[in-house]
């Protein structure tokens, strides 16, 4: 039998095992919350409760990236001048038009969230902006990145949803971001969601490279009892010297 298997080595390898297994255990562990953080920033939340609008974004705050599709209650008044069209929308198999018209959060004057009322094949076809006081319940979108230039910025049909663009229609200050109701208006046909949540690539990436800094641990502790197990004991190591032929130090 190996000397190294000896009882009075194993304590040696018990503490060899117990390393690798912890290792190994822990990293899994890491792993675990690195994909549950994943999936939960993932996760759609459109059918949520609807929350205040003010407990998800503020006038000035940038668009929260975890919150896209979460429903909000929109209180306000309509800003019936700042209605524009986007171009692009797709529905059925129909191009058309997103009809979009901010809501002064809290009053007219206040800062202004774009909200698209609903879907048209045709602007000329759209009903009369609404006016006055207004409270609704929308999924709440970031605005779209910056695709192609708005080829006539003096009218009122823009081929992205930018917050840029939209700027020079409305008076007042806007939000970081936009609201889908989720009911259309009169004579409007529901308009879909532009975006669902999506995992950042550097979503909890700090529990990943935990995982893997515990693996690389757990390797290095079975490389090292590997090296222990190979390497002979003393009393081997006398075994090999006394097999080993004396040299022969006389002279011819």
């Amino acid at each position: 039998m190996p000397r190294k298997l000896a009882p009075r080595y194993w304590g040696g390898h018990l503490l060899a095992l117990l390393a690798v297994g912890a290792a190994v255990a822990l990293g899994l562990w890491q792993l675990g919350a690195w994909q549950a953080h994943r999936e939960a920033q993932a996760a759609n939340i459109t059918d949520r409760t609807p929350v205040p609008l003010a407990s998800v974004i503020g006038p000035d705050d940038p668009f929260p990236g975890s919150r896209v599709g979460q429903p909000v209650v929109v209180s306000g008044t309509w800003v019936p001048g700042g209605t524009v069209y986007v171009s692009g929308r797709e529905r059925d198999g129909v191009d058309g038009y997103w009809v979009v018209t901010p809501v002064a959060v809290g009053g007219a004057g206040s800062s202004a969230l774009p909200v698209v009322r609903g879907w048209v094949a045709d602007p000329a076809d759209a009903p009369a902006p609404p006016t006055g006081p207004v409270e609704l319940n929308a999924w709440l979108q970031p605005p779209e990145g910056t695709g192609d230039p708005d080829p006539d910025p003096t009218d009122d049909v823009l081929p992205r949803l930018r917050i840029a663009d939209l700027v020079q229609h409305v008076d007042q200050d806007l939000y970081g971001g936009y609201g889908v109701a989720q009911q259309p208006g009169p004579g409007l046909r529901a308009a879909t969601l532009a975006q669902l949540p999506q995992v950042g690539a550097l979503t909890s990436i700090r529990n990943l490279l935990y995982a893997i800094e515990w693996w690389f641990f757990g390797a290095f502790a079975a490389f090292i009892w590997w090296r222990w197990v190979t390497e002979p004991t003393p009393e081997e190591q006398a075994e090999q010297g006394a097999d080993d032929p004396a040299e022969d130090t006389s002279v011819g």
